[in-house]
């Protein structure tokens, strides 16, 4: 960690300009992330004191405290108590990054069909490099997930969860933080959708009934499995594609029928 701490003292006056009133703490927010992009605090370092950023944003300290806080929530700085505490800078995790996107998209008006045709567009190429760079670990966290899931569906009926997490994983084989954390943010809507769905077209009572839906997609993230561990990323796309193609229909959404 202390090898990436910045070499000398970062220039405050370049930095941090005082901030008009009304919505100080916005701005105080936005200069401190705007320094953290730009590298002149790395992971590890110190924030100046409460006191000294006080008097450079010319705000009081309970103002400085506050977007202290809002900062820390966001998952950039670390509070710390005692002689040694301060606000320390942190590398952000990738569920941290998942969990805004996810937000956002369940919030926002992004329709089930949008979800499902980026899904098309990033989850092909994901099981693709998948195929090139997945590790023998990869594989067997694949095959294990199916495991449970095949466990689950027999004993309880199916479950939407165990599939965001054979995407999310299969995503992680892709070694790619970006194409990992994008799947991983599209899956909580997809799910919120798939139980929705799956519990409209249920037996009265929930009794359980053959799951034709269930039942293919628990045997393609078998052979998803399969094609992984065979290297074989043009057999591994065709099955990707009849996946979703398979979720979409289950959501009553119309996709392209080209490959």
């Amino acid at each position: 960690m202390s090898s990436e701490r910045s070499a000398s003292p970062p220039d405050l006056e370049r930095l941090f300009r005082p901030v008009p009133t009304g919505r100080m703490s916005e701005v105080i927010i936005d200069q401190v992330k705007e320094a953290i992009r730009d590298g002149a605090f790395k992971p590890g370092d110190r924030l100046p004191p409460e006191r000294d950023l006080a008097e450079r944003f010319n705000v009081s300290r309970m103002t400085i405290r506050d977007g202290l806080r809002v900062l820390e929530t966001a998952g950039l700085v670390e509070i710390r108590v005692g002689a040694h505490g301060g606000a320390f800078v942190t590398k952000p995790g990738s569920g941290l990054v998942s969990e805004g996107l996810t937000d956002m998209l369940i919030m926002s008006s992004v329709s089930a069909a949008e979800i499902t045709e980026a899904r098309m567009i990033i989850e092909l190429e994901a099981v693709r490099l998948a195929c090139q760079r997945a590790t023998d670990e990869d594989v067997d966290a694949l095959a294990e997930i199916c495991d449970r899931a095949e466990t689950a569906a027999a004993r309880s009926g199916f479950s939407p969860e165990y599939s965001a997490e054979f995407h999310s994983r299969l995503a992680r084989a892709a070694h790619n933080q970006v194409v990992s954390i994008v799947v991983e943010a599209l899956h909580d809507p997809v799910v919120r959708s798939v139980a929705k769905a799956h519990h409209a077209k249920r037996a009265p009572r929930g009794r359980p009934r053959p799951d034709p839906y269930a039942e293919a997609q628990l045997k393609d993230h078998r052979l998803l499995v399969e094609a992984v561990r065979a290297r074989d990323a043009t057999r591994a796309r065709e099955i990707m594609t009849i996946h979703l193609r398979r979720t979409a229909d289950q959501l009553g959404i119309a996709m392209e029928t080209r490959p």
